[in-house]
């Protein structure tokens, strides 16, 4: 199924990961990236409406702000951190579309599904992820960084840039 069908987070989340056989296997690979130190900006990437992401996305979003920020800055100019994790299982009721369909699947009867997928449910104005930067040139390559993570977002993202000048986090 598209991602476009998970992407409004609707009715009760089912998170008990436990009773489930074949449950799906979370695809992000680090929650942690670069270097920890002390950094003098923060920049972080905000989404501005309640969203359902999946954690397809959260990874490619990762990796897409890593590589970029990564070019300018090198492997110990930096540190990044997701802030959310895919708590949610997402289910999926397959339906068999072949000649014949009809006489072997039960349609809506029974239709509690298998699980598919993960997500995180992200409230309005909840912050996805954070990048550490020293320097003016770093910030604007951080800013660049997570507003091409972004396009791999559903809905409409912001980039706030904090002054932080302690330890990261």
């Amino acid at each position: 199924m598209h991602g476009a069908n998970y992407r409004d987070g609707t009715g009760q989340v089912f998170t008990r990961k436990e009773y489930i056989k074949g449950k799906p296997q979370i695809k992000i690979a680090k929650f942690q990236g670069g270097k920890r130190g002390t950094y003098q900006y923060c920049v972080q990437l905000l989404i501005n409406e309640k969203i359902q992401i999946r954690h397809m996305a959260i990874e490619s979003t990762r990796l897409a702000a890593n590589k970029t920020l990564e070019k300018t800055t090198g492997e110990s100019g930096y540190y990044s951190r997701l802030r959310i994790y895919p708590h949610n299982l997402l289910r999926e009721n397959k339906q068999i579309a072949t000649a014949g369909a009809d006489r072997v699947s039960e349609g809506m009867r029974r239709s509690w599904g298998k699980a598919v997928s993960l997500g995180a449910r992200v409230k309005q104005g909840q912050c996805i992820m954070e990048l550490y930067v020293n320097g003016d040139a770093h910030v604007e390559a951080a800013k660049k960084a997570l507003h091409g993570a972004c396009v791999k977002l559903p809905g409409t993202p912001q980039i706030k840039v904090i002054e932080w000048n302690k330890l990261s986090p």
